[in-house]
């Protein structure tokens, strides 16, 4: 009986042994800090990691910047590569869209500094700072309150400014703009087809 209580007792360590060691490959996965180069941009707010061999696609949190048939998209696009196109970034994330796109906050090394200890700079931030983005408020629950407040006050900044695309009298979020986009296909989809006459009932009508 003895034996048996033993042997049950190994058995019952050995499976929580493999369910820890399986959380902790899987829960590492989930959220915390990815490091790796930035090999290419989508758009103002979107940008591929390489992170040893895996590329991974990454979201900029807190910002939406115009999408790609948007005015001033390629300014902000530009702007971002001059930040970190090749160069070693850090993100910070907790999940992904349904996209599959990491949603993060990207870090960078300070490209103006020159020094041996030059501090990380905040990419998102820096893409309100110069008017390069919108700070995505719907989605504002999502960032810690010191983000939130943070990146307020920078669009707002930019904003009074009239930064960046806030030359515009009056740009459209990018949220509108792709909300509009839906809705214009959708409508294209509903419409009934017109079809040409057919050659006999072109003929009966002459």
């Amino acid at each position: 009986m003895r034996s048996r209580t033993i042997s049950t007792s190994a058995s019952a360590r050995w499976a929580l042994l493999l369910v820890a060691t399986a959380c902790l490959a899987g829960c590492a996965a989930k959220d915390g800090v990815l490091r790796g180069r930035v090999v290419a941009l989508a758009d103002g707010d979107t940008l591929t990691v390489l992170e040893g061999k895996t590329r991974h696609r990454i979201r900029l949190t807190g910002i939406d910047a115009p999408e790609r048939r948007q005015p001033f998209s390629k300014r902000s696009t530009e702007h971002l590569a001059t930040l970190v196109f090749e160069r070693e970034v850090e993100v910070h994330w907790t999940k992904q869209d349904h996209y599959g796109r990491i949603l993060g906050k990207v870090l960078v090394t300070d490209p103006a500094c020159a020094g041996s200890r030059c501090p990380k700079i905040d990419v998102n931030l820096r893409q309100l700072e110069g008017g390069y983005a919108w700070w995505y408020r719907q989605y504002a629950r999502e960032q810690p309150e010191a983000d939130r407040a943070t990146y307020e006050e920078a669009e707002r900044r930019s904003r009074e400014a009239r930064r960046g695309l806030w030359e515009q009298p009056e740009p459209t979020p990018p949220w509108e703009w792709r909300r509009d986009e839906r809705r214009s296909r959708s409508r294209k989809k509903a419409a009934p087809e017109r079809r040409a006459p057919s050659e006999g009932a072109a003929t009966s009508a002459q």
